[in-house]
């Protein structure tokens, strides 16, 4: 009889920790009419997801350079550590979007070809809070990323501070303009050429479509109350070749007395770093969407 018990027990507290962990739904496909083709997304839902009749809040995770939509599940383990952050409270149940930003740095093409900003803007959010249970108001949004994806997160928050609640850039790929006029010549053709334009030089490269892309710029010439609109949360390593851009980003926020977390840890630009940030991370996020 005590042995059947045990076998029980056993068996309820798999079938528990099964139940308990979220829901991941690979290469999920929307059919973009601005990009002219079809896109893929990687979702995370929350444990509960089909078995409750609540919505939920959600963050869009952008990945990095050369990445794609599954990047931050196969390599960051998000769905891992998602589980994780519920089961301990560091954060509540949330819908966690990856949508495949390919190389576009999730801005509109200079030249038109690609443009992916109006694509996450004007169908992207509206295709997930119409498909999911999604919360679909500013205080339920937010957005986050690494690298490349940092540098989405960033940028959109800065342009869009009434779709957002927080943003969370991590190793956030910030240049000053200094940086874009002396990045070597094969460097910025390979990141920027397809969105800024190919072959510029020097100061040709701080085009129109550089400044208004630029964080820095765009924090310049806003005022500290558009700036305090979203609550910022952002890390980078201090061996991370992003670090000075990081920095210059704290100190502008800074400057214009905008209350920001400013975080750096020992580590590189690396999946092992986000890893380790990427919960502290949605924490913060998750604190913004709890009611005080």
């Amino acid at each position: 009889m005590k042995q059947k018990i045990g076998l029980f027990m056993l068996a309820l507290i798999a079938f528990v920790s099964v139940f308990s962990q979220g829901i991941v739904k690979e290469k999920q496909v929307i059919k973009s009419a601005i990009l002219n083709k079809e896109v893929n997304y990687t979702i995370y839902l929350p444990a509960d997801y089909y078995t409750s009749e609540r919505k939920y809040p959600v963050t869009y995770l952008l990945h990095g350079y050369g990445d794609a939509d599954d990047g931050w599940v196969q390599f960051g383990e998000i769905n891992r550590l998602a589980d994780a952050g519920v089961k301990e409270g560091k954060i509540p149940p949330m819908i966690i979007v990856t949508p495949d930003g390919f190389k576009s740095f999730y801005i509109n093409a200079a030249d038109g070809s690609l443009n992916y900003e109006d694509f996450f803007i004007k169908e992207l959010i509206p295709h997930i809070e119409k498909t999911y249970h999604v919360k679909a108001e500013k205080r339920f949004r937010a957005i986050a990323g690494l690298s490349m994806g940092g540098y989405g997160s960033l940028l959109y928050s800065l342009k869009y501070p009434s779709m957002f609640v927080a943003a969370a850039p991590l190793s956030a790929a910030v240049w000053t303009d200094n940086d874009i006029v002396n990045l070597q010549d094969g460097m910025f053709n390979t990141l920027f050429g397809n969105s800024m334009g190919k072959n510029l030089k020097g100061q040709d490269r701080l085009t129109t479509a550089w400044l208004n892309n630029s964080p820095l710029s765009i924090i310049e010439k806003k005022t500290t109350e558009e700036l305090s609109a979203v609550k910022y949360w952002i890390d980078c390593g201090d061996d991370d070749f992003l670090t000075i851009g990081n920095a210059q980003l704290h100190i502008a926020l800074t400057n214009k007395k905008v209350p920001h977390e400013f975080r750096m840890r020992d580590g590189a630009h690396n999946w092992t770093y986000w890893r380790t940030g990427v919960i502290d991370a949605l924490s913060f996020i998750g604190d913004s969407f709890r009611q005080k």
